[in-house]
């Protein structure tokens, strides 16, 4: 996620490097750099404009404090003036009134807002536990009916049949009028897009907007268009009383203009990032993290979070059992590397760690790469359930069948065996003493739910909070 970003502005800091005191000039040279990496991610001019200003005006007679570097104290300036242009904090959704919250999702055709309806029902139902009804207000596009229905069976929420000779007003109210008698918490309604912005389009959604009056009316908006995704925004909020934003297709958005643009120039929050296919992927749009991502620096609170909730506790617990006794085998390899895919793959994963995200990509690659894990996977997937607790009997033959089976060749499964094999020697090293050792001091830390705390380690571990790293 706004990759060519990151790197720009990560060069834009070497400006600094080695130099023992800001001065006007080399802050002139970062500063230069800065505005051309944000020129360069297609940033709209007047954000840009005032971002510079701002950063120009707070580091004449910045102080570099004992023990930080010129590059440091910069790098948090920008850091700092970048967090507050995207909106400062994250601003959740608002669902404090009288049951159902109606929840509106307007744009353009192509943007993604049946598919975030759908991410948005599941992260609703699944973090926030409310009970979800969805409805497709969008009569001109029979699919988009048929499309959210079998996303609403996907994520497990209720759908309300459209009829396609029904105004989008009438096909709501009876939504609302379901909601409210089946106890739903969320109305969330999908309404028709179109490939350009038109006055029809206004009119319709402005009319469904005043008869429905939804607490949230969000704009869908694909980040991958740029600047001319924050002036679109800024087209419908002129129209609409939008409450807030839904950035979608960020993992394929390399510049990163749309998220640092859309705020400023709307006036409104980002809410939600979509940050892939799946239905899982939509993460709440926390402006702290994202830039520190951009820097470089991780975001390890997104992390915690992800692992807290896609990782399996008892599988995670089971596993770490069998660490202990040394019967880790490869069944116990492919659990973890599915749970490994479920947070995103290695990749994902380094990147919210600090230090990571400007990381050479060959270098990433070498650390079991998000493909090389699907082949890994596919190898363990074609033996035997004795050949997965017992390597010493693949052999030849059974090499050759393995190969066949998951569609790779003999070098490739003597590749995955071996590698098994250097962490089945590094298990046994640890399942004495050192492993039970190990096992007392994250007992020693346990908090409420189970999950070892980190703010109980001495000094804690940088950027937590006080927050729990679960296993």
């Amino acid at each position: 996620m706004f990759d060519n970003l990151s790197d720009r502005l990560s060069n834009s800091f070497k400006a600094l490097q080695g130099k023992n005191k800001l001065s006007e000039a080399n802050i002139k040279d970062a500063i230069r750099e800065v505005r051309r990496s944000l020129l360069e991610a297609d940033v709209a001019l007047d954000v840009i404009k005032l971002f510079i200003e701002r950063v120009q005006t707070k580091s004449i007679g910045l102080k570099v404090g004992e023990g930080l570097t010129p590059s440091q104290v910069f790098i948090k300036l920008v850091e700092q003036e970048l967090t507050e242009i995207i909106g400062g904090e994250n601003i959740a959704l608002n669902l404090a009134t009288q049951p159902p919250a109606v929840i509106m999702l307007a744009g353009l055709q192509g943007a993604g807002k049946t598919t975030s309806i759908a991410k948005l029902a599941r992260h609703l139902k699944e973090r926030e536990k409310k009970k979800i009804l969805v409805v497709s207000a969008d009569v001109y596009r029979p699919a988009a009916i048929k499309q959210l229905k079998v996303l609403a069976e996907q994520v497990g929420v209720d759908f309300f049949p459209s009829n396609q000779n029904d105004s989008p007003e009438k096909i709501v109210s009876e939504a609302k009028k379901q909601a409210q008698s089946q106890f739903h918490d969320v109305l969330l309604v999908d309404t028709a897009g179109r490939l350009h912005i038109d006055e029809e389009m206004m009119s319709e959604v402005q009319l469904l907007q005043q008869r429905v009056n939804p607490i949230e009316t969000l704009f869908v908006v694909d980040s991958m268009t740029g600047q001319d995704a924050a002036h679109t925004a800024k087209a419908f909020a002129d129209t609409l009383p939008l409450t807030g934003i839904i950035l979608t297709k960020t993992d394929g958005d390399a510049r990163g203009g749309a998220a640092l643009s859309v705020r400023h120039i709307t006036g409104k929050p980002i809410k939600f990032l979509g940050v892939g296919e799946k239905t899982d992927a939509l993460e709440p749009f926390h402006p702290d993290r994202v830039v520190s991502r951009l820097l470089g620096m991780g975001d390890v609170l997104s992390l915690v979070e992800e692992i807290s909730r896609k990782v399996d506790q008892k599988k995670a617990k089971k596993t770490v059992q069998k660490m202990t006794k040394g019967r880790f085998d490869l069944g116990d390899m492919k659990e973890q590397l599915i749970q490994m895919q479920q947070m995103g793959g290695m990749g994902s994963l380094m990147d919210k760690l600090p230090g990571m995200g400007n990381m050479p990509q060959s270098v990433k690659n070498k650390v079991i790469g998000d493909s090389e894990s699907k082949l890994m996977i596919a190898i363990i997937n074609s033996m035997t359930p004795k050949e997965r607790t017992h390597i010493n009997l693949i052999k030849g033959s059974r090499k050759q069948r393995i190969a066949s089976g998951s569609g790779t060749n003999v070098q490739q499964v003597n590749k995955l065996l071996k590698q098994f094999e250097k962490m089945q020697k590094t298990m046994k090293k640890m399942s004495g003493g050192k492993m039970k050792k190990m096992m007392q001091q994250m007992n020693q830390m346990q908090g409420e739910e189970g999950m070892p705390d980190f703010s109980k380690m001495p000094g804690g571990l940088p950027g937590m909070g006080g927050k729990k790293f679960p296993f």
